[in-house]
């Protein structure tokens, strides 16, 4: 996915309505989860992003501020996000009881 022609978000678009479901892609452009709550709103928001597992079974909670991931939306105004970290980084963090 050609991410450069994609709007990136402002603080004022990290609310949960916006940022729940959106998918996190990692430096390869492979998926590594999809945010499953968010905390806050606006540029102290922390967002839990479930990593691994299959249809939400054996996924693993990772909480992180929401400055660590560049969210954007797409062409068909679909909101994901870009990051640097691989899963296995993502992985490594502690994990998150909701």
């Amino acid at each position: 996915m050609d991410h450069t022609t994609h709007f990136k978000l402002d603080a004022v678009d990290f609310v949960p309505e916006t940022l729940i479901d959106a998918v996190i892609y990692g430096p390869e452009d492979e998926r590594i989860g999809r945010v499953s709550h968010v905390h806050g709103m606006g540029a102290s928001t922390k967002v839990v992003v479930d990593v691994g597992g299959f249809l939400g079974i054996g996924a693993r909670s990772v909480m992180l501020d929401v400055q660590s991931l560049t969210f954007m939306r797409d062409d068909d105004a679909n909101v994901h996000a870009v990051t640097n970290w691989t899963k296995e980084q993502f992985m490594a963090l502690p994990e998150h009881i909701h």
